[in-house]
């Protein structure tokens, strides 16, 4: 079990201001991302989806509040699943280069979830990995 912070690096071909409003506008999250309600980027703001687990049945439903807004640099919110032990945060942090934006997420506390193969943190490098390095990226881009 590690402890370690899940880091997932992207370099997108699209200005800071892009993909702030990718990760922080609902209508456009809904084409990238999750299919989340209501989603307003201001700290103390909570939300929830629910996502289908790697077995394509069980559901989980995903509550979060968001931590930390700074506009164009850096969001984070907490993660944690209805039902089950366990918190963890997650935080996009953008950076431009030149006029493309350097794509920092982080995701810390998955060792806190129950020890079970739904939890597993290769699932969530996975799941990250695609989101950040494909989803968010095509979208953007």
């Amino acid at each position: 079990m590690s402890d370690e912070p899940i880091v997932i690096e992207r370099l997108l071909n699209a200005p800071v201001e892009k993909v702030w409003r990718a990760i922080t506008d609902n209508s456009e999250m809904k084409k990238w991302y999750f299919d989340i309600a209501e989603f307003k980027a201001e700290p103390g703001f909570e939300f929830e989806f629910i996502a289908v687990g790697k077995d394509g049945v069980t559901r989980f439903t995903h509550l979060c509040k968001i931590t930390v807004v700074i506009e164009n640099k850096k969001l984070t919110y907490s993660w944690r699943y209805k039902g089950y032990e366990g918190m963890s945060y997650v935080t996009f942090e953008l950076f431009d280069e030149d006029g493309k934006t350097k794509v920092k997420l982080t995701h810390t506390g998955v060792e806190t979830f129950p020890q079970t193969d739904a939890f597993l943190r290769q699932n969530f490098v996975e799941g990250w990995t695609y989101i950040v390095g494909k989803s968010l990226k095509e979208f953007v881009e």
